[in-house]
């Protein structure tokens, strides 16, 4: 049995209090389940963000898409999880990750070490948080019994990681590039592999994850060529057709995309889907007809 779709979308764009709060009910009026906000200098700060958009808004949940875990110590961090979480009556969902633009750590005065320290840095930050939140006599205390963990990861070492201790499995259906901080797409067939090797990590689970995609790119067209040319321009590796069937791109008419996304829900498990803020309208339409689930 195939999980429900579940849909979330990447609020990117620092706003005044009036305007973050008109686009957070807007994504709640378009039937988004989650409003999420990334963890990058020059983007909205998550735990205030969280706090503002829970303020405006009565039914999505909340989360960080994912928060940089080299940016912070496990204690402080235990300690705003758990204030934004009764701040939002309960509603948050954490994401966590490495972090992967070097330039943010050295303007943040950071260190951003080694692949392997900063994932040894996140598997501290993880148990810590276990520890710290799972006490019954932490404080602040979450309104949650256990916040929702989510871990974006793709390397064999955090697909462990998450297999352990994430609630939600997310995919980037990415790789870090070749220049410091860019990321590469994966074809379909390699994200299949790295979910293979997650699903075999995660087999003695008792509870199965739910798997998550970060979508790059939505566009409802008779004619996607022109949508796809920056992205061709960056990747001059890919051909049109190659574009289009990256798992991280929906473009095409509209039956067309909501056949693809159940398609890739049944090859790859991904039922929770996030959008990036400028496709929020775009994938409305998407989001509309996939609800609409076959008998």
């Amino acid at each position: 049995m195939s999980r429900p779709f579940r849909f979330g979308v990447s609020l990117l764009t620092p706003a005044p209090a009036a305007e973050w709060r008109a686009k957070c009910r807007r994504a709640e009026e378009l039937g988004y389940d989650v409003i999420l906000v990334p963890d990058h200098l020059g983007m909205p700060a998550p735990f205030p963000a969280l706090v503002a958009a829970a303020e405006a808004t009565e039914r999505p949940r909340l989360g960080t898409f994912v928060l940089n875990a080299g940016f912070y110590n496990p204690a402080l961090l235990a300690r705003e999880v758990a204030t934004t979480d009764a701040l939002t009556g309960g509603r948050l969902e954490l994401g966590l990750g490495t972090g992967y633009v070097p330039a943010e750590h050295e303007t943040a005065g950071l260190p951003y070490g080694s692949p392997g320290e900063r994932v040894d840095h996140l598997r501290r930050t993880v148990e810590e948080l276990d520890r710290l939140l799972g006490c019954d006599n932490h404080q602040p205390c979450p309104a949650q019994s256990r916040v929702p963990l989510l871990i974006g990861a793709n390397g064999d070492r955090m697909l462990r990681l998450t297999a352990e201790h994430a609630d939600i499995a997310a995919f980037t259906g990415a790789r870090p590039g070749s220049a410091p901080g860019s990321l590469a797409p994966l074809t379909a067939e390699e994200l299949d592999e790295r979910v293979a090797r997650y699903r075999a990590l995660a087999a003695g689970r008792a509870e199965p994850a739910e798997l998550n995609l970060l979508i790059q790119l939505v566009a409802v067209t008779d004619d996607p060529e022109p949508v796809l040319k920056p992205l061709l321009e960056r990747q001059p590796q890919l051909s049109l057709d190659s574009a289009l069937a990256l798992p991280l791109v929906l473009a095409g008419p509209l039956e067309e995309i909501v056949a693809r996304v159940r398609a890739q829900r049944e090859r790859f498990g991904f039922s929770y889907l996030t959008v990036l803020e400028p496709y929020m309208e775009a994938f409305a339409p998407v989001m509309e007809r996939l609800r609409e689930e076959p008998a």
